[in-house]
């Protein structure tokens, strides 16, 4: 049997020859919906995030790219003066404790309505029906339209803006958000991008705009502070996986071998699923197969799980979301062995605490 090391938790990780994390417990990216009408973070946020800050490394909850990236009210951007000045008092607070942040850049792409877009249809790869509930709001998320070349080359210069915005507002770096049925992940499954052109059809022409985004956030902040969270099974928002989608995760990950980015971080809800369109894997025994940097793996790991996966170099970091909302002092927790009070799903309805 292998070995459990049972305070590889609570190591230090360098993760970049800039960023060295005092432990290797992440706290995942989870929308809570707390911002204001204009997108700003306020003031319950800041105390959120200040009291998580114990983590290794936290990574926001999805912030929007652009007015046009929306899917749902009430999240934080980073497109504007006023939300640098507000994610400012965020950052500042993390990095009094001594932790790292990164800030989740977001485009919902298709998971959105065109009441949000003034009445024109959301971006997405293809233009494709999502009969898919919109949050709470009563909404079906109905009709896309393609995103045109000018649209696809305008969205990666947001992204590139919005990291250099993050850096602005103190932020330690930026994880693009390429998971969970969004933009960047509509592009990567066939199920969403049924392009000729070339952001379509071929492994390599599907993991273009991913790849160019990355380029231009690499150009506009540094490679070292670029991390990707990448969910090549398809398990929300009507992302169906395929022998033919693992084709083109496989070119992405061997590109993303050479681009000397932060880490690769896993986008599931339980990372004990296997997928037949991923040879049977786990969404990270995949990225491990495939890619050679650091990987976070998230999904449904509790402590015991964690320091198995870690000290058997499945992955290298390990992201807890829900039991960070059910116990913001997670790390000291589990370092004393101490009992954690269980998540239940009301906790996501509650204000922030």
């Amino acid at each position: 049997m292998l070995a459990i090391h049972q305070d590889i938790l609570f190591q230090k990780y360098k993760l970049t020859p800039n960023i060295t994390l005092k432990n290797r417990i992440i706290m995942a990216p989870m929308t809570r919906r707390n911002a204001d009408q204009s997108h700003n973070p306020t003031d319950k946020m800041i105390e959120y995030y200040k009291r998580r800050s114990d983590a290794g490394l936290i990574i926001t909850e999805g912030s929007l790219i652009s007015s046009d990236a929306i899917g749902y009210g009430n999240v934080p951007g980073i497109f504007t003066d006023e939300q640098i000045t507000k994610w400012q008092k965020v950052t500042s607070e993390v990095h009094t404790n001594n932790g790292k942040i990164f800030l989740q850049l977001w485009h919902c792409g298709r998971v959105s309505h065109s009441s949000l877009h003034n009445n024109q249809l959301p971006i997405a790869p293809s233009e494709t029906y999502l009969n898919l509930p919109l949050g709470s709001t009563g909404l079906i998320c109905g009709y896309s339209q393609e995103a045109s070349i000018m649209q696809i080359q305008d969205i990666i210069e947001d992204f590139a803006i919005s990291s250099k915005n993050a850096i602005s507002a103190g932020f330690d770096g930026v994880e693009i958000h390429g998971a969970n049925g969004y933009l960047v992940d509509q592009f990567l499954h066939h199920c969403s991008n049924q392009r000729t052109d070339q952001y379509g059809a071929t492994p390599a022409n599907m993991a273009r705009f991913c790849l160019e985004i990355i380029d231009a956030c690499g150009n506009a902040i540094g490679r070292d502070r670029v991390g990707l969270r990448l969910s090549p099974g398809g398990h929300l928002n009507q992302i169906e996986t395929s022998i033919k989608d693992s084709a083109v995760f496989k070119f992405l990950l061997n590109e993303l071998n050479t681009a000397n980015i932060a880490y690769i971080h896993t986008g599931a809800f339980d990372d004990s699923v296997t997928y037949s369109g991923l040879n049977n894997k786990t969404m990270t025994d995949f990225l491990r197969t495939y890619y050679f940097g650091n990987l976070i793996a998230s999904g449904g790991y509790n402590q015991e799980t964690a320091q198995f996966g870690l000290s058997n170099n499945n992955f290298d970091l390990i992201a807890f979301g829900r039991p960070f909302i059910a116990n913001p002092n997670l790390v000291n927790i589990l370092q004393a062995r101490g009992q954690l009070i269980p998540y239940t799903p009301d906790m996501l309805e509650r204000e922030l605490f």
